[in-house]
């Protein structure tokens, strides 16, 4: 439920509100009942002073057989009987209402004794002995009654100073865990990515382990940068790539160049040698002069590979459209997948987007991967091109076969040049290097996969529309 960051910090401060609601509520009740029982103890102590003055009437009449005292003593004992009847609740709560009863009785009886007591004449000793012990009785409960009243005043102000130390307590469970959870799941996976960083810096592009199960904001951040790191790691490959081949080009530029006459040379000796000398030569005369010519021509071929691999301008690029393009590559390499008794099929998407290119180019680019596969791929298996949009943008040119899958070893190797699998003699490592190179001036990317049906799968990647247009206009990659 709490998965996010967010989540688990807006749940700590409602739950840290609530408390503090909660301790507030409890606060406010506390003062609330701290000032009734103040008011009640009040009324309390009045009662208390109200019963004294009755006793102090009630000695000077006994004393002084004064009258007057004794009408004096009745008149505050009916302010004692109106107290004693609004505490009546208050007593019960306080001593218990047996107790209660008893000292409503026990006025009652002391105002019965009271009023017996003559106005005139010496009152008897009985009569004496029971108004003393009744008022004696009165004092004793009232006085009870205000203590148990201020012992309860004394313990509402404990509880009360006990609030602070409970609003301490909250904040400080806030405090630390806020503090855990910023310091766990933010700082230390902050701290992670930084050490990450450097390592990505300086070329290590591993990973940052990512506890399973857990999908808030710095999880969702960590798996962001591993998949930046993976990227990067990617497209230093690809950048690595494309500065070999743009330093093999220059170099393979200059060597072709040189090459370039004496292999013309050779082969206008060898023709002037058949035409100027055919009757003076023998069969292995002629043969020896039709061997030189035609090793003369195959270098012609490499050379020409050579240039066409260290060509940096970029081709003029038309609207072509997709399906064209792979009919026409398929109609060029079709003799050779016949006589090799390998099946071709193709596959071409409907309502694909044109895309920018070079007719020539990209027959070369795809006759070179298609001849690849039939030479990779057993009499009676086939060969696939399928043609379909790339969900990212853009036209996928796949071609599929049935042989024995690139070995990751070579797969790193397999566009550079002169990088060949092939016998000598049967190949010069130029054709994949060449097809990378065109591809590259047309804005797309090649790749190459094993997939799990087996056999080995290239897919060149083309930009569509004005997006080919746009990269045909950049500089070399």
């Amino acid at each position: 439920m709490l998965r996010t960051i967010r989540s688990k910090m807006l749940f700590v401060f409602a739950a840290s509100l609530f408390a503090v609601l909660t301790l507030a509520a409890l606060h406010v009740a506390s003062l609330s009942s701290l000032r009734e029982r103040y008011l009640v103890s009040e009324r309390i102590e009045d009662l208390l002073n109200d019963i004294l003055e009755v006793r102090r009437f009630e000695k000077n009449y006994l004393l002084y057989h004064d009258a007057a005292s004794l009408r004096e003593g009745l008149d505050y004992l009916d302010a004692v009987d109106r107290l004693a009847g609004g505490l009546a609740g208050g007593a019960d709560k306080e001593l218990g209402g047996a107790e209660s009863r008893e000292f409503l009785d026990e006025l009652a009886a002391y105002r019965l004794a009271l009023s017996r007591l003559p106005e005139a004449g010496t009152p008897d000793d009985g009569a004496t002995e029971a108004v003393r012990a009744k008022g004696k009785a009165l004092t004793d409960f009232a006085t009870r009654l205000l203590s148990a009243r201020r012992q309860r005043i004394h313990e509402t102000i404990r509880h009360s100073l006990a609030v602070p130390f409970a609003f301490a307590g909250v904040f400080l469970f806030v405090t630390i865990a806020v503090v855990a959870l910023v310091s766990t799941r933010v700082l230390r996976p902050l701290a992670l990515l930084r050490e990450t960083t450097r390592r990505v810096g300086e070329g290590d592009y591993r990973p940052v382990p990512v506890r399973p199960g857990l999908s808030d904001e710095i999880s969702g951040l960590v798996g962001a940068f591993n998949r930046m790191a993976h990227q990067i790691e990617a497209n230093q490959e690809h950048l690595l790539q494309a500065r070999k081949m743009a330093a093999l080009g220059t170099f393979t530029a200059g060597v072709a160049h040189e090459l370039n006459n004496p292999i013309n040379n050779i082969t206008l000796t060898a023709d002037a040698l058949r035409e100027d000398h055919a009757a003076s030569l023998d069969a292995d005369g002629r043969e020896l002069v039709d061997d030189i010519a035609g090793q003369a021509d195959r270098a012609a071929d490499i050379v020409r590979n050579l240039l066409d691999f260290s060509r940096t301008e970029r081709p003029t690029l038309t609207p072509l459209a997709p399906g064209e393009v792979a009919a026409s590559c398929a109609a060029l390499v079709k003799n050779q997948m016949q006589a090799a008794g390998v099946a071709f099929r193709m596959d071409v998407a409907k309502d694909l987007p044109l895309v920018r290119g070079d007719m020539r180019s990209l027959q070369q680019v795809f006759v070179n991967i298609l001849l690849n596969a039939v030479q990779a791929t057993p009499r009676g298996g086939s060969v696939t091109l399928s043609v379909a949009p790339h969900p990212g943008g853009g036209v996928d040119f796949r071609v599929a076969d049935t042989g024995p899958g690139v070995d990751p070893e070579v797969r790193q190797h397999i566009f550079e040049p002169f990088y060949t699998t092939k016998g000598v003699g049967n190949g010069t490592g130029l054709g994949l290097a060449v097809a990378y190179s065109l591809v590259k001036r047309h804005g797309g990317r090649i790749e190459v996969e094993n997939p799990e049906t087996g056999g080995a799968a290239f897919t060149v990647r083309l930009p569509a529309g004005e997006t080919a247009a746009a990269a045909g206009k950049e500089g070399p990659s």
